[in-house]
Parts: C-alpha cells; structure tokens; sequence
C-alpha cells in the first residue's frame, strides 16, 4: 500500500468517505480470515491500521518489527508497558513507573498478593436492585456487573486470569436456561475469581458443583439409570470436564506433544470412561428452599443418594467402589482427573495462550507445566505459581521475533485496554455497556458470551491457507477475524473513543493527551507507548502523526479531535493488534 497525501479524520456527525466499514470490506472482501492473520502476523499495512488510513485518504504505514530491548534487572519504559500489557490490561505512566523500580518479578508479587478486591459482582446486583422477580428469567444488571470489574477493579492481574479462566471453563449466558440467571452468571464469574490464584484442584471441585456449570453441561439433575425407560446418565458434563477443563482429547508429553502410537495420536479416553464418569455426576441437585430463593445461585449443589447411580465405576484406570456416596465418589474422580499428567501441558499451554503468545514453544509449554506439577514446595496445580512462570519465563520476556511470537488481542481485551488506559468512568455507577457480541456495530466478543462450551476460539485452531496453516502455527484469536468484525471493531471504536457509550455514561479523560495535542508526533508516541509498548514502526507512526497534524488545533474542539483519532488510528494499528 503506498502512502497517499494525509487528510483529516473526522469524528462527530461528519465523517471520512469512504466510512471505516465501507473502506475496510471493500480492502478485504477478495480476503478470507486466515490471509488477514498470515498479513496482521507479519505486521504488514494490509491489515486495519493502514486500511483506515486509507478510508480517511491517508497513507499505509509500512511494516517493522516490534521494539524492546532484552530485560534487565532495570526495564526500559518499553518492556515495563509491554510486561504489564501481558499481565493485565493497560499501562499506566504510574504503573510503569512501579515496574521499572521493583522490576518485573517484584512487581508480578505484588499483584497476587492482593486479596480479592471490592465487592463481588453477585453482591453488587443485589445492592443494586437487580434481584426482583423481574430479572428472575433474564440477565438483566450481569452485563454491568461484568463490565464494572474489568473496567475498574484495581486488582488488574486478577482481573486478566478470571477472565482467561472463563474462557477455559466455559459457562455462558447463551446456554443458561435457569432461574436466577443473571446472579447465577454473576456468582460464577465471582467463583472464578475467587480461585483464579489458588489450586487447580479446588477450582475443578467449585466449578463441578456450581449450579452455573450444573445447569451449563446438565450435571445439575443427572439421575441414575432407568431400565423401564432406557434413561441413562447424562454425559455431557462427563465428556466436556475432560476434554475441555482437565486433560484433553490425547495423551500428552510434559511438553505438550501428542504421544503417537503407529504414528497416531492417543486417545486420553475412552467412551466407557466418559459413561462411567457420568454416573459418578449423578444424584446432583440444587440446594435452595423454594422459587424465590435466589441466593441459592452461590451455593454448591447439593447431593440425594435416591438419584445417585449405585455399583462399582472405573474412570481412567482408577477404580471407585461402590461402597462410596457420592460425594466421595465424586471427590476420587475430580482427584484423578486433576493428578493426570496431561493436565499441566494442557492448562498451561491455554494460559499462556491467553496471556503472552498463541504459538508457545515446547520447551515453554514444558517449563510451565513443570511448575503447575511442583511449585517448589511440593503443591501441584498451584495457579499462582502457574501463572507467574507464565509471565516470567525468558521466552515470555524475550525480545519478540518471527510471525510465531505474540498474540492477536482479543476484542474485549483491546476495549478494557481502552478504558483502563483512559481513566473510563461511569457516571451512574451502573457501566451500561451491555452486550457487545455483534459482530458487525460492536466487538464481535463479550464476555461470559461465548457461543458454546468452546469459547469464542479453540486452543488448536490454525487459520487455514498461507503461512500459518503451512507451518501449523496456532492463532486462535483469528478464529473472530472476518469482514464484519474487523470493520465492526474499528466503528464501535470510533464511536466509544469519540462519544463514550449510553450517552456518554460510560466515558473517557484525555486530559493529559489534550497537553499533547499541539505536538502530533509526541502525541502519538505518547499513545504508542501506553497501547502498543512502543511497538509501532516508526515510519508508520510518522504518516500517522501527519494524519493527525492535518486537524486543525485553533480551538479546544479540534485539539480534542486530534486526541481521538490519534487513539484510533493506534488501535487499528497492526503492530498494535499483535501483541508481542
């Protein structure tokens, strides 16, 4: 894409011609998703960035590598910007100031040592007058409790492994017939953050006898078997817990490698174990005392011995007797599932994912899953310790290189970054974003929304064509990359930047952005450094400072104008998009 004069993008009621969304399908209409992530991987101006430059006749940008130096016991403001971009959501000047003294480990300690912060989203609904009987079918008041965390808890760190961890153990508000739905979504979202440092054991233990996963995979009401009817156990839960929450479809090295058998992979499990664990899930039911009973959602389902499937069960090698209850024959089978040596190359390659870059190396996956088997002191699956190995390990702080490092920021997380990084406040105190799921006006991506049990994206996807596909490089960010959410993204972010949401309830200060109005090219670095850990090639972020200069900054409306497409134009950036 060569560069074309610069003119001036506009927000407000007047726009550039072509829009955003007319500019980016006509760009991208011949190009299916997996071309878009072999072109944004290697950072070239085909991707957003330059396409809006172009809807706004300005020029591509041309490509460059990621910046960042290798970290020391000192980081630069770079590698500080760049850690807690990977850690949390957004980098503050204070926050980089605080990484750069305590360096990044210190800093990392800090975090998880923080207790659970402000009060729960559960609690928060409740005080807010959305338990009534109105709400008792719907999800009204969960959007907000949601958002409301991610937006302004000033726990960040804890904030960016819930989330990840809701998208590993998946329960959506698109599957949840229940009553009591949206405090039921709430309380989960709470459970997940309650154990997001603690053990893996634990979280797998909350998380089987929640009523929202209970109600989520049909453990909630799983009855033994009825010979005069043909009922049998339902295995929905019994399936999903091990191929999506514990071990996987195949057996696994520490490494994460499949083990191969005739050049195969290997079954993790068998059918008759699947059947076998669901009758171990059966007798589950809720614990409230009648209809009404809405705090019923925040306790663990409760076990009736008449509904529990008797006799003798074999789950994965491990024999559980028929002389246990439930209970203890449910406690044998999560213990078994959890002490499975495919569990920590499987859950710990998914955080990685989440946190630092989609295509880990072995020897990466390896390391982590060394320390969820031991943290050092003998606890295994320790999530604390996990995640700090993800964070810190020497590939996770190398200088990126090569089209396999990094990650496509996922859309929430490019939004909350938006709102951390700019003080976002609401006024109401309700933070009515909502449902930002459509893929064509919003961010094609909400949280706790996903379309099914396997989230918005699969670990192992790998767009296909190209080069990623050539070289099976895993990107599972670009499985939400289309016409439609491309363009979408950039026009919701256009509209949120420039007007905030729900009539400017949910807004911005650019105050100290505004100081830098005057001085295009100390704006943008400004910005490049907050969003993009200084990512941004310098040549792009010189046609992008042109751009920008071409608004007139005669009057405090115009210098508010540069801000915000200054904003813009770096988050439609390719190097911004890829996270490295």
């Amino acid at each position: 894409m060569n560069s074309a004069p610069p003119v001036t993008p506009t927000f407000g009621a007047a726009t550039c011609s072509p829009t955003p969304s007319e500019a980016l399908t006509q760009s991208v209409e011949s190009t299916d998703a997996s071309s878009l992530a072999a072109h944004t991987l290697k950072s070239t101006p085909l991707a957003a960035g330059g396409m809006l430059l172009a809807a706004c006749g300005g020029g591509g940008g041309s490509s460059g590598s990621g910046s960042g130096t290798s970290p020391g016991p000192a980081p630069t403001d770079a590698e500080a910007a760049r850690f807690l971009g990977q850690a949390g959501f957004s980098a503050s000047a204070e926050l980089i100031a605080a990484v750069k003294t305590s360096g990044f480990a210190n800093w990392l300690d800090s975090q998880l040592a923080l207790p659970v912060q402000d009060v729960s989203r559960y609690d928060w609904m409740v005080a807010n007058g959305y338990a009534v009987d109105a709400n008792r079918t719907n999800f009204t008041g969960a959007d907000n409790a949601i958002w409301l965390k991610l937006m302004s808890s000033p726990d960040p760190v804890r904030q960016r492994m819930t989330l990840a961890l809701s998208e590993i153990f998946v329960v959506s508000m698109q599957g949840l017939p229940i009553e009591w739905r949206g405090l039921c979504i709430a309380h989960y979202a709470d459970l997940l953050e309650k154990n997001a440092f603690g053990t893996y054991r634990q979280l797998l233990q909350d998380v089987t006898l929640s009523v929202g996963m209970g109600s989520y995979l049909n453990m909630l009401g799983n009855r033994k078997e009825d010979t005069r009817t043909g009922r049998v156990p339902d295995e929905n839960y019994a399936r999903e817990v091990m191929q999506l929450f514990s071990i996987g479809l195949v057996q696994l090295g520490s490494d994460g490698a499949p083990r191969l058998s005739n050049g195969q992979p290997v079954d993790s499990y068998s059918p008759q174990d699947i059947s076998q664990l669901a009758s171990v899930f059966t007798g589950w039911e809720r614990d409230r005392v009648d209809a009404t009973d809405y705090a019923h959602v925040t306790r663990p389902m409760k076990h009736n011995a008449a509904n529990f499937q008797s006799g003798d069960k074999s789950v994965l090698g491990t024999a559980i007797t028929g002389s246990l209850s439930g209970p203890q024959a449910l406690t044998l089978a999560l213990d078994t599932l959890a002490n499975h040596p495919n569990v920590g190359p499987f859950i710990g390659r998914q955080l990685i994912q989440r946190f630092t870059m989609s295509h880990p190396s072995p020897a990466y996956v390896g390391r982590v899953a060394a320390v969820f088997n031991n943290n050092g002191r003998g606890v295994r699956g320790d999530l604390k310790a996990t995640l700090r190995a993800v964070l810190l390990d020497p590939e996770a702080r190398a200088i990126p290189s090569g089209n396999a490092s990094g990650r496509l920021r996922e859309p929430v997380q490019r939004f909350v970054q938006w709102g951390r990084t700019f003080g976002v406040t609401s006024t109401s105190g309700r933070w009515p974003i909502g449902d930002t799921s459509d893929p064509g006006n919003r961010l094609g991506q909400s949280p706790w929304r996903s379309p099914s049990v396997f989230n918005f994206f699969r670990p192992g996807y790998v767009p296909p064509g190209h080069e990623l596909a050539a070289n099976q490089i895993t990107a599972p960010e670009f499985q939400l990359v289309n016409e439609s959410t491309v363009a979408g993204y950039l026009n919701f972010m256009q509209s949120v930047i420039g007007n905030g949401i729900s009539s400017g309830d949910v807004s911005a200060n650019y105050a100290h952005e505004l100081s830098l109005a005057l001085d295009p090219p100390k704006l943008l670095a400004h910005l490049n450094l907050r969003l993009a850990a200084d990512a941004i090639h310098p040549t792009t972020l010189t046609e992008l400072s042109t751009a920008v200069a071409t608004i007139s900054a005669s009057t405090a409306t115009g210098q508010l104008n540069r801000v915000k497409a200054a904003i813009l134009l770096v988050m439609a950036a390719p190097e911004y998009l890829i996270q490295k």
